[in-house]
C-alpha cells in the first residue's frame, strides 16, 4: 500500500510539473509572438499554387509540388509596421516545382514573403528575395 501511494503521488507531481511547463493556452495565445503563423504559409502555398506560372499545367488538379519552406526569420518592427498595429514579423522563402502534362517535374519555383501578425491575425506581404538558408537580405 505503501509503495502504491508513493507511484500515485509521485505520477501526481509530475503531472503538477509538466502542467507548469505549458500554459494550457492555444498556440495563437500563448504569449509567443510567432504562433499561428503556418495557417498564413498554407494559404500563402494555396495561392502559389493558384496564380504561379510555373504551376500552370494541372496534373490531377494540382499544378506544383515539393513545396518546402527554406527558411524563417524574425525581423525587426519597421514604425510603418508597428503604425498599423503589428506585433510580430517573419521573412520567409518557399520554393516549389511545377508539373508537365505529362506527370514529370517541371519547371521550378521560389517565393519570398513577410508574415505579419496585427491583432486582426497574420497577413502575408511579398518580400524582396532573400538568401535561401538564412533569411537574410541578397
Amino acid at each position: 500500500m505503501i509503495r502504491s501511494v508513493a507511484v500515485v503521488g509521485s505520477s501526481l507531481l509530475m503531472a503538477a510539473l509538466l502542467a507548469g511547463c505549458s500554459s494550457g493556452e492555444s498556440a495563437g495565445g500563448s504569449g509567443d509572438p510567432y504562433a499561428g503563423h503556418e495557417a498564413q504559409i498554407q494559404a500563402w502555398r494555396d495561392d502559389i499554387e493558384a496564380g504561379h506560372p510555373a504551376c500552370k499545367a494541372k496534373v490531377d488538379g494540382k499544378g506544383c509540388q515539393d513545396f518546402q519552406v527554406m527558411c524563417k526569420a524574425a525581423q525587426d518592427l519597421t514604425p510603418e509596421d508597428t503604425a498599423r498595429g503589428a506585433t510580430a514579423k517573419l521573412v520567409a522563402a518557399m520554393t516549389f516545382a511545377g508539373r508537365n502534362e505529362d506527370g514529370s517535374t517541371g519547371q521550378s519555383g521560389s517565393s519570398f514573403a513577410y508574415l505579419i501578425r496585427t491583432p486582426q491575425g497574420w497577413t502575408r506581404e511579398d518580400s524582396k528575395p532573400v538568401n535561401m538558408t538564412t533569411c537574410a537580405p541578397l
